[in-house]
């Protein structure tokens, strides 16, 4: 059980208004009973910062790296965890006031987007400073409506369980910068789900943001963020939008999808690393730095300039993957250019390097390209040299001159998979899901995202809920895509039911 938290948060507590038919006149109609949402918002809550750390940081300009996820939606994550032993009003103000002073750390998070005369955009936070964290319930639901083994992700549910969906990261300007909501099930399992926005965080800070929250309901030290924008110095580049519109997301929101939770066990991922490594070409060059689980860091293995001459086990598993999806998208034809995108976390790459607690975006994206015959013709171990050898040529200068490349002709991000062709995978299976962020009540059970910067090709990868080295991704494809990649045998003989489900 949670200790107590100090009830000393700033809240504000609204009842959601009843919600009746309307006749065609626009008057209620009380004949026509009105069907219950299978989850619903009971209460609405303003929480505002709170605490020494609260004072006014003053306005933090967007950097080369925030303002090209303007036009990203916001980053919609959470977590399900068991019955947590609380009475439900006591854990919904416990949570409240544990946000309350966790915004007081990280006093960003509470504020808006303003843009000034020059055409810059700051983060700005002034005495309005809040977010919204709503109670909902859902007392027809189970943890076994949501986590189902061996099926799609019941994305009618799931989605529900996030407020501001498909909000705008530009839409910060007159909306809050996050929003949080606990969802009850019926069974008593709860559901803790987060939304930010994407020119303010990064997964990086995301997840710093919400292991500080759950270490307030505990007592644990906090790792005050770095607020300082030193990630290139001052940028005189903005973004313009004509008659004050903001952009919208580059790809088709309403695309039909399937969406599958696939686990590779710790095992799998082995296998898969020295099949890569036994099969990699001769003389392939290698990198002193690889990438771990969906982010660059440095091998323990390499020394100084020296070489690792080892694929990474997360390398592995994207080529293997890439292949398994340009397999199943049977449409394209043997000399298309297929791509494989992945963030780049820069925060140590950089020379020097910024603070790892640095709050905001510090990642470029990076794509590894190959025909689809190629990947066809070639085995793992080249399709994984390729991913290896992209991010090892991404050190500090490839990151500098991105971005001087996006000071000259700065653009939002192209998000999406305009040409059928590619992958994308976010997130990290390195970011702390579940060792940062219990509540005190113990281990959370499954990670799950809305429906936030999803399209045909996006993936996100997650660490497995034992802990163990094990991987889950969540796999995004279109439905005819998606239909043959469970068939594959080849790509299936890796992929195992999660001990979590």
């Amino acid at each position: 059980m949670a200790p107590p938290v100090p009830a000393d948060a700033a809240v504000e507590t609204a009842a959601p208004a009843a919600v009746a038919a309307a006749a065609p006149n626009g008057l209620a109609r009380k004949d026509v009973p009105v069907a219950a949402p299978p989850i619903s918002v009971v209460s609405k809550q303003t929480v505002r910062p709170v605490g020494a750390s609260a004072a006014v940081v003053g306005d933090l300009r967007l950097s080369v790296s925030d303002m090209p996820m303007l036009s990203c939606h916001y980053i919609q994550k959470g977590l399900f965890f068991p019955p947590p032993g609380v009475a439900e009003a006591s854990l919904a103000s416990s949570l409240a006031a544990a946000l309350s002073r966790a915004l007081g750390v990280f006093p960003v998070l509470a504020g808006r987007l303003v843009t000034l005369d020059d055409g810059s955009i700051v983060i700005r936070c002034g005495d309005d400073a809040a977010v919204e964290f709503r109670h909902a319930v859902a007392p027809s639901l189970s943890l076994g409506d949501f986590l189902v083994p061996g099926a799609d992700v019941p994305t009618a549910l799931t989605n529900a369980l996030f407020p501001m969906d498909r909000t705008v990261s530009y839409g910060g300007h007159a909306r809050p910068l996050a929003s949080f909501q606990l969802t009850v099930l019926g069974d008593g399992a709860v559901f803790v789900g987060f939304v930010a926005n994407h020119a303010v965080v990064d997964g990086t800070s995301f997840w710093h943001f919400f292991n500080t929250w759950a270490g307030m309901c505990r007592g644990a030290p906090v790792r005050e963020p770095d607020f300082r924008r030193n990630f290139f110095g001052d940028c005189a580049a903005v973004l313009r939008f004509p008659g004050g519109a903001g952009p919208a997301v580059t790809f088709d929101a309403d695309a039909p999808l399937r969406e599958r939770i696939l686990h590779f066990s710790a095992a799998a991922i082995r296998e898969l690393k020295a099949t890569a490594n036994r099969s990699k070409r001769t003389g392939q060059d290698d990198s002193s730095e690889s990438v771990v689980n969906g982010k660059v860091t440095h091998d323990a293995r390499a020394h100084g300039q020296g070489v690792c001459r080892e694929i990474s086990s997360f390398q592995s598993l994207c080529a293997h993957i890439w292949r398994a999806v340009t397999r199943a998208r049977r449409q394209l034809a043997a000399d298309t250019t297929t791509t494989f995108r992945m963030a780049v976390n820069c925060r140590h790459r950089l020379r020097p390097a910024i603070s790892p607690l640095y709050f905001g975006n510090a990642i470029q994206s990076v794509a590894t390209t190959a025909t689809v015959a190629e990947l066809a013709s070639s085995d793992l171990g080249w399709a994984a040299a390729k991913l290896n050898a992209t991010v090892a040529a991404h050190d500090d200068g490839a990151i500098r001159r991105a971005a001087a490349e996006w000071e000259a002709a700065p653009r939002c991000f192209p998000l999406g998979n305009p040409d059928g062709a590619a992958l994308t995978m976010g997130s990290s299976p390195r970011f702390p899901m579940y060792d940062g962020n219990d509540f005190g009540w113990g281990r959370a059970l499954a990670v799950r995202s809305g429906r936030a910067n999803k399209f045909d090709g996006k993936m996100s990868a997650f660490p497995g809920q034992a802990g163990d080295g094990s991987v889950d991704v969540e796999v995004c494809l279109a439905p005819d895509t998606m239909a043959c990649l469970l068939r594959d045998e080849a790509f299936l003989q890796y992929v195992s039911s999660s001990p979590a489900l």
